[in-house]
């Protein structure tokens, strides 16, 4: 039994350099639904089941001088501390269509015997990394 101490996971942010075009990217690239952009394209959701996967600019003066300001990958050979994984019943056919729709390939999909997964990279519009797999294999 859950207690009230428990967390559910409500958002990932993603600090951005163009909101609405990193909504609009993630939409067409890896088939999520947007949920909502503001008129101020400072705050942009997309439909991600039980929790929200949100952008917003990478300066943000509400956090900045709390939290320090946001850095993004200064090339492809740097990578934040993290990276979004998502799974896809048809990895093949979803890792294509990111390409297509402006994502950089770094890894073709290719089967993990150890992970019990097939999985492949690309880097989104702001040089983050997006591991793409399938549903693990029991």
């Amino acid at each position: 039994m859950a207690s009230g101490l428990n967390p559910v996971l409500g958002f990932t942010i993603f600090y951005v350099r163009d909101v609405a075009k990193s909504v609009d990217f993630y939409a067409k690239s890896f088939g999520y639904n947007v949920r909502r952009l503001d008129e101020s394209h400072r705050w942009g959701e997309l439909e991600s089941g039980q929790s929200t996967i949100a952008f917003t600019p990478k300066h943000q003066h509400e956090t900045d001088d709390l939290t320090g300001a946001v850095q993004l990958p200064k090339s492809d050979l740097h990578r934040p501390p993290m990276e979004l994984c998502l799974i896809y019943p048809d990895l093949d056919a979803a890792f294509k269509r990111a390409v297509e729709n402006g994502a950089v390939p770094v890894s073709q999909p290719e089967d993990k015997e150890e992970w019990g997964q097939r999985v492949g990279y690309v880097r989104d519009i702001d040089g983050m990394v997006v591991r793409m797999g399938s549903y693990v294999r029991s």
